[in-house]
């Protein structure tokens, strides 16, 4: 897919937990193009013609359905871009959004036992394919989901599409941090794994299935950052 620019109206502010915003754009042009697991760039620059040297800006996954009109991000406010985010952004302003991005599901792997693992707002290019109809290639699939607590786990619309898999969700206060270890006895190395949260948590837990005899082929992260 070609990467486009597309000038975008902001339709809707959601800001059920502290720090935390979920965005929804809608486009006046051209549909927005995109397959699951993709992201863009938002910039914040609403002086910029669209035609000039692309802005400052930075990397968001889609959480939204390809097939909706509109296109949802949630963020969490960390560093001066989120923070210039929660600030400047209301409803019906208008900034540019660059995309698609990145080729998380289009990447060769098995789709039969697959281990989906997030952390947080980490879930979200998870979202985008959950709720496609591209889903439905995937026989058994396998779902890890950590939260801080119960609150913090805001997807409870597009987590109805998994009525009918293997759901696991974690709440660090009831039942401590997502476990890699205990993922892996359940799923052991004929699985492939997408890996999708912190930083840190990426790291460590790739590093973990490598050392558990987890080819490298088989995790496929969300570390675009």
């Amino acid at each position: 897919m070609l990467v486009k620019k597309y000038k975008s109206r902001i339709i809707s502010i959601k800001n059920a937990i502290q720090g935390i915003y979920t965005l929804e754009f809608r486009t006046h042009t051209e549909r927005y193009k995109y397959l699951p697991g993709q992201f863009l760039h938002l910039a914040l620059d609403q002086d910029y013609d669209g035609i000039d040297q692309w802005p400052e800006s930075r990397c968001f996954s889609m959480q939204s359905n390809p097939r909706e009109e509109s296109i949802r991000i949630t963020y969490s406010v960390k560093g001066k871009f989120t923070k210039k985010m929660e600030h400047n952004l209301k409803i019906g302003i208008e900034i540019w959004l660059k995309l698609p991005y990145g080729n998380l599901f289009t990447q060769h792997h098995n789709k039969i036992n697959t281990v989906f693992v997030s952390g947080g707002t980490g879930i979200t290019p998870f979202l985008s394919l959950f709720a496609h109809e591209s889903f439905n290639d995937y026989t058994n699939p396998r779902i890890y989901l950590g939260f801080r607590c119960h609150a913090y786990n805001i997807f409870q619309k597009e987590l109805s599409y998994l009525k009918f898999c293997n759901l696991k969700i974690f709440y660090k206060d009831v039942n401590g941090l997502l476990n890699i270890h205990h993922i892996f006895s359940e799923n052991g190395t004929n699985s492939d794994y997408f890996i999708s949260g912190p930083p840190d948590m990426i790291k460590t837990f790739k590093q973990t299935l490598i050392d558990k005899g987890v080819p490298p082929t088989k995790i496929l992260t969300d570390d675009w950052e």
